[in-house]
């Protein structure tokens, strides 16, 4: 399995590096079976997040025809107001001017044609979700995100769902920034095995939370 992390300006670091380094274990455990490294849509360049000046290289172009995994990071900024307009002029730009400023890149372009490849695997972090969703590329599909957000998921004709990890099918998403490793190591288990990541488990002394939710089974009854 490889996986192509997108860095994008004002990207959150602990989005990208909590599944980078959950999925690195996972290489190096399975023998190599898993792959990383960081993209952006743009080719190799250094790359800014939105907390303080820490940047990060990406290292090639996101090619959403190569199979395995793209996954999206969410942004890391100034929060606001629920009702705050989104000022894109302001000194500290909120979280979603930065997660809007990337539907004026390359980057929708490419998450359409991996999401149109049959051998790739959309994955998001936390306000990742938005990215592709605003773009209007996750109508009808399940998914989750921060919890701030999953209004706007819906009004984008997402199906948002409360949970910390999403599985539908082709696309797998994290709720907030912590929910990254959880996410790293469900990909560990779908794609590689539950042993391997429970040796990732046990290599960082952390433990997946929650039930990961499926779009399949009975609905439950009301409490």
């Amino acid at each position: 399995m490889h996986v192509q992390i997108v860095l994008f300006d004002g990207f959150d670091p602990l989005d990208v590096i909590g599944p980078y380094e959950v999925l690195h274990a996972g290489g190096a455990a399975s023998g190599g079976a898993v792959s990383v490294e960081l993209v952006s849509a743009e080719g190799p360049r250094e790359v800014v997040g939105g907390t303080g000046e820490l940047a990060l290289r990406a290292t090639a172009a996101l090619d959403p025809a190569r199979p395995g995994v793209v996954l999206v990071p969410g942004a890391a900024g100034r929060v606001g107001a629920p009702d705050e307009e989104p000022d894109p002029d302001a000194a500290e730009p909120s979280i979603p001017v930065l997660l809007g400023r990337t539907l004026t890149t390359g980057l929708p372009a490419l998450l359409k044609a991996a999401l149109d490849h049959p051998a790739v695997t959309l994955a998001t972090v936390c306000g990742g979700a938005l990215v592709p969703a605003m773009a209007g590329l996750l109508e009808g599909r399940h998914v989750t995100t921060h919890h701030l957000g999953l209004d706007l998921l819906d009004a984008t004709g997402a199906h948002a769902v409360r949970a910390r990890v999403v599985d539908d099918g082709d696309l797998i998403s994290g709720a907030a920034v912590t929910s990254g490793l959880d996410l790293g190591l469900y990909l560990l288990e779908r794609e590689v095995g539950p042993r391997i990541a429970h040796a990732v488990e046990e290599l960082f002394a952390y433990e997946r939370r929650g039930t990961v939710w499926h779009p399949r089974g009975p609905l439950p009854a009301a409490f």
